[in-house]
């Protein structure tokens, strides 16, 4: 029988079951096909998904793990540059890896951080390390770019800049530019913006070996940042795209244009307003010269010693990278008058030597481009000072000759522009002496609209002049040398030269010592001295060979430099009591040889002039000082000269704090004492008498070794030591005559007349213990109505001459 089915049974097992009604038609295949699209993209989104994050998982974990500590970042200190500043501020030298000056944040001109923020990163305040609308619009800018075949751009923060720099190098690669964003993601985290921008302004290269914007605004426009002007602000903004892009000279247009972009944009975000921008775009690109950006006190020798001290005592890290301040005790008024009369000294020394002839030769100079080939350092086969330049010989006769300088100006030299080397004077013929081609040194003299070329030459003989206060060892003045080389053989400091007679001091120092006194006398005749077996004998001779004096004061034989005197001084004293003297007062311990006496054993100008400072200080010796206080970057104070307390320092009193003296104690300061008064004769009536005529209390010895190698005078008023050493490199003789009188102690005076302001100069102190009594110099006596003459002498107290007829004790039963 049929089966039969209730239609409402059958309609819920349709519904239930998913079966289609038997009369519903079949889907089209379109229909078939777009469903089954769906349900593809959806799973391919779906695994797109699943795959990127597996992706990022991948980047995160590798990239990630292996990234440098940014949180150094929150105390990082970057390397700056130590500068040294001369004692009254101007600045002697820098020195630094990178030349950077570090300025907080706090102290940046917002103007010159808003200029970095519209040209590098116009979202810095607001985007989280990655900057998200930057990323693509550079993605539709370099679609462009790739079409047109330019150079992609990028879209890094400053953020991104800051990770990069300091954390990563600079090579360019997929990996590094996803840690320089996870870097960036991190640090705004943990970093203020403020911090982060610091680190920006601060690091960041700008061209002329600047690092910061500091250091390029002194670099490119001799400015601090609070000087700079608008169009300033703005063109140090175009420049880290590429600084060598933007060269100020070399690249104007190149650099106008990028500064005219930078302000652009500054008006784009409100920064500035238009009138303001317009007026900057007009404003011209002047940066300062390279010699105002090195402008530096002249002192490369002094400044040398201060590089040297400090990378010894402080390290070369801390030099190059610590940013230190250093103030110098550089005096740069004496020391330019030390340069300037140290100069006139050698070459006046070198003139009376005669010419030597011409520095180079240009052939046909006529036919040539000579004033290309005189301005062209290059060319030149020495190196010529500041004050000199070059010439060369267009047409000579009998009577001028026409010279062509470096800028193309053609003047004539006079027979009397070159009289110091002519054969015969001014009356000699320049033709004799010079030719065409024949390239000369020369020295424009006159005032402006009257200057003249007057004949030159470079010497051969070196030099040294160190002047310092004798009070505290301030080094005040120093020059190494004629030429300024950066790191020249310092003469000053590192020529060992025997002294000379200026030792004798120290042996007349021992004499008095022993209980001897100015006026004791001592016999100046021939002396024999048995060098022992095998060896010739002695016979020590005076300056003037063969001529002795007889029976001479301690005094007179200082003051005349008797070199049997000091020899017989010594042979009794004994050699080693000499020694020990000098080993106290830092001039090493000499051979225990007699020849020691006459100033045989090597020193140098600093150490020499350091010795003659005791003397005057008191006895009391101090070591020379070139620095006088030493700042760490925070400016604290990590080194002084003077550590000297003054608790009365800072309370209003009638009469100024006592303090202590400096130095150690080596001598007695009435023994001291004496010894600078006999100096003083030196300068009045002996062998620096030519001084006498400046007319202010002056002491001081002059020295000359053997056969004239060498040519000192060390001199000192009551405030100031100053050494002066004359010799060549490689010694030989400096010439018959060439003594330290003659070639040394006017280079002496010429500093002292300078340095020393009309009425500056006060006399000698006398210290407790001395008695000043009036005594025939000739004799050491009380003066008698025959004497000639009649001084004050400085004896301790008691020991004196007590009449006319009375002497002092002196050596009179051991000679005679």
């Amino acid at each position: 029988m049929p089966l039969s089915v209730d239609p409402n049974d059958a309609a819920l097992f349709r519904r239930t079951s998913g079966l289609k009604p038997e009369y519903q038609a079949p889907p089209s295949r379109w229909r078939r096909w777009t469903r089954r699209l769906a349900v593809g993209f959806g799973l391919a989104g779906l695994l797109g998904v699943a795959v990127g994050i597996v992706a990022v998982i991948v980047v995160l974990s590798q990239f990630g793990q292996d990234l440098p500590e940014y949180r150094q970042l929150m105390d990082y200190e970057p390397a700056e540059t130590s500068r040294t500043y001369a004692a009254d501020g101007q600045p002697l030298g820098r020195y630094a890896e990178q030349d950077r000056q570090f300025v907080p944040i706090r102290s940046i001109p917002e103007q010159v951080a808003n200029a970095f923020i519209a040209a590098e990163d116009r979202n810095f305040w607001t985007h989280s390390g990655l900057d998200y609308v930057g990323i693509a619009r550079a993605v539709v800018q370099n679609a462009r770019r790739i079409a047109d075949g330019h150079r992609l751009i990028g879209a890094s923060t400053i953020t991104q800049q800051v990770a990069k720099t300091f954390l990563l190098t600079r090579t360019v690669s997929i990996e590094r530019k996803v840690k320089e964003a996870l870097l960036a993601l991190r640090m705004e985290r943990v970093l203020s913006k403020e911090r982060i921008l610091e680190l920006y302004l601060n690091e960041i290269y700008l061209g002329l070996r600047s690092y910061g914007v500091a250091a390029a605004a002194r670099n490119y426009f001799d400015k601090s940042l609070d000087e700079l002007s608008l169009a300033e602000m703005a063109y140090l903004a175009a420049l880290p795209k590429g600084p060598n892009n933007y060269h100020p000279e070399l690249r104007r247009e190149a650099a106008l244009e990028r500064r005219a972009y930078v302000l652009r944009r500054m008006t784009e975000e409100g920064f500035v307003t238009a009138e303001a921008a317009s007026s900057a775009r007009a404003e011209p690109l002047t940066s300062v010269a390279r010699e105002g950006r090195d402008a530096l006190v002249a002192a490369p020798h002094f400044a040398e010693e201060v590089r040297r001290w400090i990378a010894d005592s402080m390290g070369e890290e801390v030099l190059y990278q610590g940013g230190l301040t250093v103030t110098t005790t550089l005096e740069p008024t004496l020391q330019q008058i030390a340069t300037d009369v140290l100069r006139d000294g050698l070459e006046a020394y070198d003139r009376r030597h005669g010419y030597r002839g011409p520095v180079w030769t240009i052939e046909d100079p006529e036919e040539t481009d000579w004033a290309g080939q005189l301005s062209d350092p290059g060319a030149r086969p020495v190196s010529i000072p500041p004050h000199l330049e070059p010439a060369v010989v267009l047409e000579v006769d009998g009577q001028t000759a026409r010279v062509g300088l470096a800028g193309g100006a053609v003047m004539d030299m006079t027979r009397a522009d070159m009289a110091w080397a002519l054969e015969g004077g001014e009356d000699g013929n320049p033709a004799e002496l010079l030719e065409p081609g024949h390239v000369l040194l020369v020295e424009m003299l006159g005032g402006a609209g009257e200057r003249q070329p007057e004949l030159r030459q470079l010497p051969e003989v070196e030099g040294a002049l160190v002047a310092l206060d004798p009070r505290n060892g301030r080094v005040l003045a120093l020059v190494g040398g004629y030429g300024e080389g950066e790191f020249g053989f310092n003469r000053a400091t590192q020529a060992k030269r025997q002294p000379g007679s200026a030792f004798k001091p120290f042996v007349y120092l021992a004499a008095l010592e022993d209980g001897l006194t100015p006026g004791s006398l001592v016999l100046d005749a021939p002396l024999v001295i048995d060098q022992g077996p095998h060896l010739e004998e002695w016979r020590p001779q005076n300056y003037a060979a063969g001529q002795f004096y007889g029976p001479r004061t301690l005094r007179d034989g200082l003051e005349r430099s008797r070199n049997v005197m000091t020899i017989r001084l010594a042979n009794t004293l004994g050699v080693e009591r000499v020694a020990e003297v000098a080993e106290r007062f830092g001039l090493g311990l000499p051979q225990p040889f007699l020849a020691t006496a006459l100033g045989t054993t090597e020193t140098t100008p600093l150490a020499l002039a350091s010795a003659y400072a005791t003397l005057l200080n008191g006895g009391r010796r101090i070591e020379p000082a070139f620095v006088e206080r030493v700042q760490d970057r925070h400016g604290r104070t990590i080194h002084r000269r003077d550590l000297r307390r003054c608790p009365a320092c800072g309370f209003e009193s009638e009469l100024p704090p006592e303090l202590p003296p400096l130095g150690i104690p080596v001598a007695d300061p009435v023994n001291t004492f004496q010894v600078t008064w006999m100096l003083k004769g030196v300068v009045e009536v002996g062998t620096a008498r030519r001084l006498a005529n400046l007319g202010m209390p002056l002491a001081g010895k002059t020295g000359t070794t053997n056969d004239f190698l060498d040519a000192w005078f060390v001199g000192f008023s009551p405030n100031l030591v100053v050494c002066v050493f004359v010799g060549y490199d490689q010694p030989r003789n400096l010439g018959r005559g060439e003594s330290g009188g003659r070639v040394a102690a006017p280079i002496f005076g010429a500093f002292m007349e300078r340095a020393l302001a009309e009425g500056s100069a006060s006399p000698f102190r006398i210290p407790d213990g001395v008695d000043m009594v009036r005594i025939d110099a000739e004799t050491g006596r009380r003066p008698a109505p025959e004497s000639q003459r009649v001084i004050f002498e400085a004896f301790a107290r008691g020991t004196g001459p007590e009449s006319a007829g009375a002497t002092v004790r002196g050596f009179e039963d051991e000679i005679y």
